[in-house]
């Protein structure tokens, strides 16, 4: 476990939180994140590693020992609800007790500032399997809503569907978070900015490793959107839910690796994403697999290049090829 946030600089208070004032906050990234053991069943990481980036915010991350997927998962305090941000990639609850995890740090937040009615919101950067997986371990949770992973219900929840383009805004209670729809590797993306920390959230769209794209022309349509966002915003981190690439230019881990000694940091800057942008639109009419030193687009996967990847990285658990 990872707390970056000093006892010392923790308040107690039942008042109202500003979360306007300071922001954005200057929070802590300063933690090493959990990437695997060479050898998973000797393996002692704790299955969720929880590092608080600042009083208000956590960025949870699952044990690759649990799933090689690893997703970062994202718990964001308002005065008036939390939200948990993705799910993770296991439902089991006594493999990856999410549940647990969340009540307890919801449980210390709440101690530190009590509130009555305190409530949270569990949604997600999209809806594939490995950010879903847990939300069946919230089902019977009091004061809690479960947004469905499918766009209807993403877009109506947050009111998306009238302004899918614009985006709207989704109150915490004082911390009021701006929400836009973000289609191309998933109907049904979102990407989430948070003013009080500065961090944009952007699930699988961008993050540092392989971007899967299903639909190109939303995908472009979502980068230039969001470049444009970062530009009329202070954006301090753009924060997706996997790491993948290796701390060398141009070199990514095996799909499925179980270890990843050498990764690079999860957050990016907005110079790439300002370059995710630019070699997607230099690459929109080449279908294919291309490679750049902090990310790698896959414009339309085939037969071919799906047993490619596939391929590798059955022959690196096999231990048929090393990085």
């Amino acid at each position: 476990m990872s707390d970056s946030t000093s006892t010392s600089t923790i308040s107690t208070t039942d008042a109202a939180i500003d979360f306007l004032t300071a922001a954005p906050v200057a929070g802590s990234l300063e933690v090493r994140w959990i990437h695997g053991a060479p050898n998973r069943r000797a393996a002692t990481d704790p299955a969720i590693q929880v590092h608080a980036y600042d009083e208000h915010t956590v960025i949870l991350r699952q044990s690759k020992g649990v799933s090689s997927e690893a997703p970062f998962m994202f718990l964001l305090f308002g005065n008036d609800r939390a939200l948990l941000l993705d799910t993770g990639a296991t439902a089991d609850p006594q493999r990856f007790p999410l549940r647990e995890t969340v009540d307890g740090l919801i449980g210390d937040w709440l101690t530190r500032h009590p509130r009555e009615g305190y409530e949270l919101v569990v949604a997600h950067t999209h809806g594939h399997n490995d950010h879903v997986a847990g939300d069946a371990q919230f089902a019977d949770r009091p004061s809690t809503t479960v947004v469905a992973r499918e766009i209807a219900a993403v877009h109506a929840f947050f009111g998306l569907a009238e302004r899918p383009e614009q985006g709207v805004d989704f109150d915490l209670g004082g911390r009021v978070l701006r929400l836009l729809a973000t289609p191309g590797h998933h109907a049904a993306s979102i990407t989430v900015y948070d003013p009080w920390t500065g961090i944009l959230f952007t699930g699988d769209t961008v993050l540092p490793g392989r971007l899967y794209v299903q639909d190109f022309p939303a995908f472009t349509a979502t980068m230039e959107r969001l470049v444009s966002f970062a530009g009329t915003h202070r954006v301090t981190h753009v924060f997706g839910c996997h790491v993948e690439m290796t701390d060398r230019p141009g070199a990514d881990f095996p799909l499925g690796a179980p270890y990843q000694p050498g990764e690079t940091v999860p957050q990016m800057t907005v110079e790439q994403l300002v370059a995710v942008r630019d070699a997607a639109l230099s690459v929109a009419d080449r279908p294919g697999i291309h490679g750049f030193d902090d990310f790698i687009i896959f414009h339309g996967m085939g037969l071919g290049n799906t047993a490619k990847l596939i391929g590798r990285g059955l022959a690196h658990r096999l231990g048929l090829i090393r990085l």
